[in-house]
């Protein structure tokens, strides 16, 4: 890249990692700060589906050298975005400046979220107007990328990061913003987080708007959907039983409806449930959440695999609480 070109490139690794900071830096060194001035737009495109059309919306993060967005915000409509919106996108050289590359960059999120069919047609846009664009592409999970996509990048694993180095990040932007951290307290926010950078964030500046300064054994700022799976847990172990598995099925709709991830959903509930019990449950609640974490990725309705989870735990916990109750 030290020539000003850039494959196409995939950055893959867990939420919080830092992936998007790294596209951005990528952009400045090749475009320079003119890629900071960025301006932000809804766009309606009607594309032709045959014998109909059908109109898509999306919201499009632009500079004069690139674009960002995030086809798997149309739901079911990604593929028509793929093929029709990123291929005009990919068309249209950038605004001539100077210094500025031949090529115009196309960021999109979430690529790992994207249907077969939106993906098939991602490879091919790649291959057409591979002279005229770059594709940077952001993904979590890089086994739900097509194998014919992935071999047309240049994949790149952004690792989350250590809890030393976000107690670095904490001390780091405390310093800039002038607060006193204490050093015991940055580490819990650190642990908390669990190596998310992005939450570790969020949380300290909701502990300095509950109570500023720090103090060392301050509590930390727990999100809303987090009391909330914490609060299912407590209710799937205090009642094994359909009237208890329907109320849980109407509280995880509550949360997808919120825009909460399934998978993050399934994770959260799956760390609740396993605090309240011993080891011989544990590898089977494991087992149990990696088996339905793995059906939410095929399938198309998440909720039905989550209650499934919830009323495997039921039995199995049921059936625990009676051989050692008798």
């Amino acid at each position: 890249m030290a020539d000003g070109d850039c494959p196409h490139v995939l950055f893959y690794g867990p939420s919080g990692a830092g992936k998007k900071t790294l596209v951005l830096a990528l952009l400045r060194e090749i475009y320079g700060p003119g890629v900071e001035r960025v301006k932000v737009e809804g766009k309606t495109w009607k594309v032709e589906a045959g014998s109909r059309k059908v109109e898509v919306e999306l919201t499009v993060l632009s500079s004069n050298h690139h674009l960002e967005l995030n086809p798997s915000d149309v739901g079911n409509k990604d593929r028509y975005v793929v093929q029709e919106v990123i291929k005009e996108m990919a068309r249209s050289r950038p605004i001539g400046v100077d210094g500025a590359k031949s090529y115009k960059v196309l960021v999109l999120n979430e690529v790992d979220k994207l249907s077969k069919e939106a993906q098939h047609g991602l490879r091919r846009t790649m291959e057409k107007y591979s002279g005229a664009c770059r594709l940077l592409m952001l993904a979590t999970n890089v086994s739900r990328v097509l194998d014919a996509v992935r071999s047309r990048t240049l994949p790149v694993r952004v690792p989350a990061a250590s809890e030393g180095e976000v107690v670095d990040l904490l001390q780091h932007v405390a310093a800039k913003e002038a607060l006193q951290l204490p050093p015991e307290f940055a580490a819990r926010v650190a642990r908390a987080a669990d190596r998310n950078m992005r939450r570790a964030l969020l949380s300290l500046e909701a502990c300095k708007v509950a109570d500023y300064p720090f103090k060392a054994e301050q509590p930390i700022q727990t999100t809303d959907w987090e009391l909330y799976i914490a609060q299912i847990a407590r209710e799937v172990l205090s009642e094994q039983s359909p009237k208890a598995l329907l109320l849980v099925r109407s509280r995880l709709y509550e949360l997808l409806v919120s825009a909460i991830s399934p998978e993050l959903i399934l994770r959260r509930l799956a760390a609740e449930l396993m605090q309240k019990l011993d080891s011989e449950l544990k590898h089977e609640v494991c087992a149990y959440a990696a088996f339905f974490e793995h059906r939410i990725q095929l399938g198309q309705k998440p909720i039905i695999h989550l209650e499934a989870f919830v009323a495997r735990f039921m039995a199995l916990y049921k059936r625990y609480l009676v051989d050692l109750f008798g």
